[in-house]
């Protein structure tokens, strides 16, 4: 709903102690406080409120004021027309019925596996960016900025054991301050991060906090045993559940449909059948553990990108007048023992960011195999390339892993994982916390050497340090997975799931959006074949198409 000339709409759980309004949140409340902020012509002062928040006021002179918060955890959606700016938390509120899509966005979609800001779905709405503020008054036009930057101190140190004292502190402070006085519960993957969220939140509860786990009876998916060794280590009340097929099969409609957008991480349904059970034991708010990896230096990809980092230590002369031709432009590359030096010389000529796409699930299969020529003739298919150069030239007083971590907050918490997870419990009626992502962590984070977060090529080396004696050593050396999810290898074996799989892509392409022969040999050999592989395609481009379903059913891109 548009809000009326005056009118504040406010979510979340800002924090305004450091702030000029600290004293009028605590006397008149978050409205009063947010009033007071956004009253200005200039935001900059933006940067001393804290916590989770999105906001939007349009004051009685028209002009409006929008802001989210430093990680972006919660949307806020705006418009821009003849008549000025309206703007909502989700996209869906700011236009019609059968609203014209954005065929860019939806590239985008295929490229990330989530629509990444500014872009909506819709042609004629925007959603801002994490750390960013709107302006707009009728003399002055419109106005998005960023209002905060991250800014790293990389040659700060520190001892230590104070440390190490100071970070357990903070991520109990930060546990504690995403309690609200409900039953305290959390998620708990078995991984470090949620492990740790659960033992400082047994630390500081008087009774048993509920834990919530989920496994999967797949090779290769399960981490349930994990979870266990946590729960016994820190006296949670534990939770187990085994998800089936039949349950994806009777969520993935609702759970698509629940998004304003399609979106399509594959942990959505998992994160949401957790919540549900939780939400069904009477728990209100779970807290999660996102944010460590990301923070700390916790993603395989920062050790493979400092591997493919040392070859700009390579003499130029010797990289483009011997290594190169000999590698990638002569038969000697091509030989058994020289592929691997050629495919590594490959991949690490290629600068920032854009080697992070070397992987990239839609690149690899190749754009113009995937989508039909209807489609492509609609967009620009180095968009998304462009957006990641922007973001990652927003920070340049950093070297490589950091810049690489300041561009996860914005591409996998901003616009993955933390709308997976605020999405998913929002629609099973919870609310969320996120403890390792408190501005105070942050703040650590930036003042961590980079060599402690990957120490040679061992990540978060200083995380994991901190919390040995904390948690049990099977969890700090265990390989990483999370709430995955076997849906490929379930979409081959499970016939319910297989055809709700099969005749979501297949409708897709009679929309004209991907290429009817892609999806034949997609479905009848790609998939049977490597269903751990092209699973996440075909899961993606089913989500895509049950969200039309919901929000634009005669969507079409032929000619």
């Amino acid at each position: 709903m548009t809000p009326e000339p005056n009118q504040l709409i406010c979510f979340g759980r800002p924090d305004f102690s450091a702030s000029p309004w600290a004293r009028l949140a605590q006397t008149e409340g978050v409205e009063a406080a947010w009033r007071a902020a956004l009253g200005g012509a200039e935001l900059d002062a933006l940067a001393q409120v804290r916590g989770r928040f999105a906001v939007g006021l349009r004051r009685s002179d028209g002009s409006v004021r929008l802001a989210v918060d430093r990680f972006g955890s919660l949307p806020m959606c705006w418009r821009q027309t003849a008549q000025g700016v309206t703007f909502a938390s989700q996209a869906t509120e700011l236009v019609q019925p059968d609203a014209a899509l954005s065929a860019q966005a939806l590239f985008s979609y295929l490229f990330f596996h989530a629509i990444p800001a500014p872009e909506t779905v819709f042609s004629e709405v925007r959603r801002l960016p994490a750390a960013h503020c709107l302006s707009w008054c009728a003399d002055q036009g419109l106005r998005v900025q960023r209002y905060w930057t991250p800014h790293f101190e990389e040659h700060e140190r520190g001892s230590l054991p104070e440390l190490r004292e100071r970070f357990l502190s903070l991520i109990e402070e930060g546990v504690r301050a995403e309690l609200d006085g409900s039953t305290p519960a959390c998620f708990l993957s078995g991984g470090t991060d949620s492990s740790t969220v659960a033992g400082m939140l047994a630390r500081m509860s008087k009774a048993a906090p509920k834990a919530y786990s989920i496994g999967f009876e797949a090779a290769g998916y399960d981490e349930m045993e994990y979870a266990r060794i946590a729960a016994r280590q820190f006296g949670v009340e534990h939770h187990e559940h085994y998800v089936t097929p039949d349950e994806l099969l009777a969520h993935i409609p609702a759970v698509a449909a629940h998004y304003d957008q399609p979106f399509g991480n594959s942990s959505v349904l998992p994160a949401f059948i957790c919540a549900h059970r939780a939400r069904a034991d009477g728990v209100s708010r779970l807290l999660a553990g996102d944010g460590g990896d990301e923070l700390f230096g916790g993603n395989a990809r920062y050790a493979k990108q400092k591997v493919f980092g040392w070859y700009q230590g390579v003499p130029g002369f010797l990289r483009s007048g011997l290594l190169e031709p000999l590698l990638l432009g002569s038969p000697f590359g091509r030989l058994p023992g020289a592929r691997k030096a050629a495919s590594y010389v490959e991949q690490a000529r290629v600068p920032m960011p854009g080697r992070l796409n070397m992987y990239n699930l839609l690149l690899r299969l190749g754009v113009t195999e995937v989508l039909s020529a209807d489609f492509l003739a609609r967009i620009d298919t180095q968009g998304p390339a462009r957006l990641q150069e922007i973001v990652w030239n927003e920070v340049t007083d950093a070297g490589e892993l950091n810049r690489t971590l300041a561009f996860d907050w914005r591409f996998t918490l901003a616009d993955s994982d933390l709308p997976k997870v605020v999405g998913s419990a929002g629609l099973a009626g919870l609310s969320v916390g996120f403890p390792l992502l408190s501005d105070d962590l942050l703040d650590f984070s930036l003042r961590l050497h980079p060599a402690l977060k990957l120490r040679g090529l061992k990540l978060r080396w200083f995380f994991k340090n901190a919390l040995r004696g904390f948690l049990p050593d099977a969890i700090l050396t265990k390989s990483k997975h999370g709430f995955g999810l076997p849906f490929g290898v379930w979409a081959v074996q499970h016939a319910g799931l297989g055809a709700l799989a099969r005749e979501s892509v297949r409708s897709l392409a009679s929309r004209g959006f991907v290429r009817g022969d892609f999806v034949d040999t997609l479905l009848t050999h790609h998939l049977p074949a490597h269903p751990g592989y092209y699973g996440e395609m075909v899961w993606i481009l089913m989500m895509a198409e049950q969200w039309l379903r919901a929000h634009a059913p005669h969507a079409s891109w032929k000619a």
